[in-house]
């Protein structure tokens, strides 16, 4: 992406943002993964755990139905179309499929507790330790949470969450502070790579931005950018420089301090952390302006911190990715869901087809 305009007759040095193809493939790598457990939702979510073609366009629109119809035929090893002529044709999981997706209540168990742990941390972030309810809604999918959590976990713990109607509007509130919370990803890292304080002088920044230091981040700048040294010793200054907790209220800084500004980072580092896949979009980002108190002109801040976080527009919406979280396009860390959903889809590429699959496709066009 590159931007251009001439200012007092002269044309600038264009501004190139520097892609990464890596995480641009994530986006395109989870597309068909996407419609594979999504369809697999709506089957176990109809009667007789089997869904009619005819009420598949009810779900996902017309458009889109070819697409899922394209799944079902290309992956007979998990989805089983049945039916044809005079009969509704409809669709349901294989034995296979049907025998792993019983494994995703174990999944969902040993989510708990990590769902718990990260709501909290997300409210103790929180400019009031409380934050709309429609707000989590919004990023219930990318957190993991399941579908009812509001009763299978917000009231199952009321001794950690409670709702309350503040003018009109629903809150999830915070009921106890756990100081053993209040300790970001990023920390938690430092401490388990025995990184200390240190002499911080006698450190200097490599070629990608890294620095070893109780305050600093993990740079990966893309293969096309060639930093230079002006550039590697504002890093190096940028990361020595001391910063409040995130944990700690936003309102007891000002914003137009540099050290309040270097929490703002560390703010979105964590927020994104505590999400399943360390991405989110950057529109549900921005609606939590108010309780994390992000800068008013994210999109700026996210590019200008470009070897830590990344912004790609490939897929229907821009999408903010941490790039600590990934190598190349590989998540590096994945909770118990994300692999029971890995096992699931991996059925998928197991060409162990019955004829009785691809006969019963071929009725849906005949």
């Amino acid at each position: 992406m590159q931007k251009s305009s001439i200012v007092g007759g002269r044309k600038p040095k264009k501004k190139i943002y520097h892609r990464d193809y890596d995480l641009d493939r994530v986006m395109n790598l989870n597309k068909k993964p996407s419609l594979i457990l999504h369809l697999k939702t709506l089957i176990q979510s109809h009667k007789n755990n089997s869904i009619f073609l005819r009420d598949l366009e009810k779900e996902v629109g017309f458009v889109q139905k070819w697409n899922y119809m394209a799944v079902i035929e290309k992956y007979p090893a998990i989805f089983h179309a049945s039916g044809g002529n005079r009969c509704p044709i409809s669709v349901q999981l294989t034995d296979k499929a049907r025998k792993i997706a019983e494994e995703e209540s174990v999944a969902r168990e040993l989510m708990e507790p990590i769902l718990v742990k990260n709501v909290r941390k997300l409210l103790m972030m929180s400019m009031d330790c409380r934050i709309p309810l429609e707000k989590i809604e919004m990023i219930q999918s990318e957190l993991g949470l399941p579908h009812d959590f509001k009763k299978s976990l917000i009231l199952k713990y009321p001794e950690f969450f409670s709702l309350k109607d503040v003018n009109g509007v629903v809150y999830l509130n915070l009921e106890s502070w756990d100081s053993s919370l209040a300790i970001t990803a990023r920390e938690e890292r430092l401490e388990l790579g025995n990184v200390g304080g240190g002499d911080q002088k006698k450190v200097q920044v490599s070629r990608d931005g890294s620095f070893t230091g109780p305050y600093s981040f993990k740079f990966d700048f893309c293969p096309s950018f060639r930093p230079n040294t002006n550039y590697l010793k504002d890093v190096e200054r940028w990361q020595k420089m001391s910063f409040p907790s995130p944990y700690l209220s936003a309102r007891r800084f000002d914003f137009a301090d540099s050290k309040a500004r270097k929490r703002a980072v560390a703010v979105l580092h964590e927020v994104l952390c505590l999400t399943m896949e360390k991405r989110l979009s950057s529109a549900k980002l921005d609606a939590f302006h108010n309780e994390y108190q992000l800068p008013v002109r994210l999109l700026v801040c996210l590019i200008k911190n470009h070897g830590i976080f990344y912004i790609t527009n490939k897929g229907a919406k821009s999408t903010v990715f941490l790039k600590d979280g990934y190598c190349g396009s590989n998540l590096i860390e994945k909770c118990p869901l994300l692999r029971f959903n890995d096992k699931f889809v991996e059925l998928g590429c197991k060409r162990d087809l019955s004829m009785s699959n691809e006969s019963s496709w071929r009725q849906v066009y005949t």
